[in-house]
């Protein structure tokens, strides 16, 4: 009976991830206190994380979102395989890179919903150097030359729309690739081109070899 009702539950779950249904999800054992969203959100809980072998707090409003792809694993479009994906990446991060835990503060699947990494006060390590000035999103999949879907790009962006309302980024934030921070193809070619058109991209940096005249705070020096 009970393995009856974990799968009622189950279903609903996903059936609410992946029709695009306001989705509010509260979650008492995570560390974001407030888990609010018209979006679909998946919790660390609810993609069944491994807990973080340590954490470090993030300091808050940060001035830079930073976007990457995951490259592999490859696009995911229902809620079991973007699970699964969330799950790869955290054991791959983990158990193959040394790091605490998965690298990304969120990530977005194919299936438009925006998965919980690292969370909102957590410091990330997606991009070597700027970790402590900004929020790290991935897009779930090999961006390089094929834009990603419209849902998941609708997600992407109200995620950044609601870390600016909780007040975690910055009003005046600057929009980024990864590309621009470190010496990497990501997030690919493609998703790249888009995000340039999205509302408050930054041209600046450039490249990884302008990260000596960004500051802690992400300001530019005026040297």
């Amino acid at each position: 009976m009970a393995i009856y009702i974990e799968l009622l539950v189950f279903a609903y779950i996903v059936d609410i991830a992946s029709s695009g249904t306001i989705f509010r999800a509260q979650d008492a054992d995570d560390d974001n206190e407030v888990s609010s969203y018209d979006f679909p959100f998946v919790t660390r809980s609810m993609w069944h994380a491994r807990p973080p072998k340590e954490k470090n707090p993030l300091q808050t409003p940060v001035p830079y979102v930073v976007i990457h792809h995951s490259y592999s694993p490859p696009a995911c479009y229902d809620a079991v395989t973007c699970r699964q994906a969330m799950r790869s990446m955290q054991n791959f991060h983990m158990d193959s890179r040394g790091w605490w835990d998965i690298g990304y503060n969120f990530a977005v699947g194919s299936d438009g919903a925006a998965y919980e990494g690292r969370g909102w006060t957590v410091l990330g390590a997606h991009a070597l150097h700027f970790n402590n000035v900004s929020i790290g999103i991935c897009l779930i999949g090999d961006w390089s030359y094929l834009v990603p879907p419209s849902n998941q790009l609708k997600s992407a962006k109200a995620l950044i729309n609601v870390g600016v309302e909780l007040g975690f980024i910055k009003s005046d934030y600057k929009l980024i690739g990864h590309r621009q921070v470190r010496e990497t193809e990501c997030p690919g070619d493609a998703l790249f081109n888009e995000i340039q058109t999205w509302d408050h991209w930054s041209s600046f940096p450039a490249s990884y070899k302008d990260l000596d005249k960004i500051d802690l705070t992400g300001s530019q020096n005026k040297s």
